[in-house]
């Protein structure tokens, strides 16, 4: 009997390595071939919400790497950043009523509206983006100097790091609506006209820009951490902080350099996905689930494993449109995270300890 429990056990545990494992990757492979083949326009649009997702995972899991917490205020900070963009085009402050137009936006560049190519949009977008992501730079590391530092320095535990961010989260979600009011709002007005590809592929113009631009921005990432001495020192620091510290590596330079990276990821990420939907203050909290998701899925501290996890997720909930309300996309990213912490907790790049 005794012979047979053992066998049944160990019959268990290669079946259980096997999902867990090679498995896992057969499903993946699965699910974007099929959606490839036969649902190729929801697989599309799936790889562009993904790719966005893949950016805020990315930001998502740096933090995680280096700081050792969930941040729960991503998606908010992301939508900041989306608010900031909108605003530095426009101009537009307390639309709780009635919008008040300070008369200054970079919209008012000379040309800054005229249409790059096919785009909606002109080279002010372009402004706007990158002095976003530099005043989420900086709005980071402010947070991080206010609030996670102390606690860093008390020796807190992940926990409250954890509910620090969910307050800091309710707080940015709560400016955004006071400030800019719980309307949706647009960067560009007017409808565009989509262009056809091939396998009956419908797109604008701007979401195959999002895509590049995500991706792009994610190999640049993959660069700096595996091919310069900052990323280097990143890595060192988020496997074994006191080495790191012992070893001659600057943490406090680590630190800094992490929420700059994970700011301005926020805000490309944000702006870039209003671009494709409407504005709004919620759509951060909405963005958390599919974003955790991601990151989980990849590995959390695997920046790689969080831009597959991202577009795993992306073209999940865009195909299971097909088959069930849009309404239930949010399940379908609940449904993964479920799954890979009951399967794989370490996640796909995750290491085996």
């Amino acid at each position: 009997m005794s012979t047979y429990a053992d066998r049944l056990r160990g019959n268990l545990r290669v079946f259980n390595e096997f999902v867990a494992g090679p498995g896992l990757w057969i499903l993946i492979t699965l699910l974007f071939t099929y959606a490839a083949l036969f649902e190729t326009q929801l697989f599309v649009i799936g790889l562009i919400v993904g790719s966005v997702l893949a950016l805020g995972s990315i930001g998502l899991t740096l933090i995680y790497g280096v700081l050792r917490f969930g941040n729960f205020a991503h998606g908010d900070l992301m939508m900041m950043g989306a608010y900031v963009t909108f605003f530095l085009l426009n101009g537009t402050l307390l639309g709780q009523r009635r919008d008040t137009n300070i008369g200054v936006g970079l919209n008012d560049l000379p040309a800054g509206t005229e249409r790059l190519g096919d785009l909606t949009f002109g080279y002010s977008f372009l402004i706007a983006v990158a002095l976003s992501a530099v005043v989420l730079a900086v709005v980071c590391i402010g947070l991080d100097r206010l609030v996670y530092r102390p606690l860093r320095r008390r020796g807190s535990a992940i926990v409250t790091f954890a509910i620090a961010s969910l307050g800091i989260a309710f707080s940015v979600r709560a400016l955004l609506l006071i400030i800019w009011g719980p309307d949706p709002r647009t960067y560009v007005s007017g409808i565009h006209k989509a262009q056809h590809y091939p396998f009956d592929v419908v797109l604008k113009t701007d979401q195959v820009f999002i895509m590049v631009v995500a991706i792009v921005m994610a190999g640049l990432v993959y660069l700096l951490l595996f091919r310069t001495k900052l990323g280097k020192a990143m890595r060192a620091y988020s496997d074994n902080p006191d080495l790191a510290l012992v070893s001659g590596i600057n943490t406090d330079r680590v630190i800094f350099w992490t929420w700059v990276i994970g700011g301005s990821l926020m805000a490309i990420a944000g702006s870039l996905l209003a671009l494709q939907a409407n504005l709004k203050p919620e759509l951060g909290f909405q963005l958390l689930l599919p974003l955790f998701a991601g990151a989980i899925l990849g590995g959390l501290g695997k920046p790689q494993g969080a831009l597959i996890g991202a577009l795993v997720v992306g073209v999940a909930q865009e195909v299971s449109v097909a088959y069930i309300s849009a309404g239930y996309k949010p399940a379908v990213a609940f449904l993964i995270l479920i799954l890979i912490l009951l399967i794989r907790p370490r996640g796909l790049f995750g290491d085996a300890n």
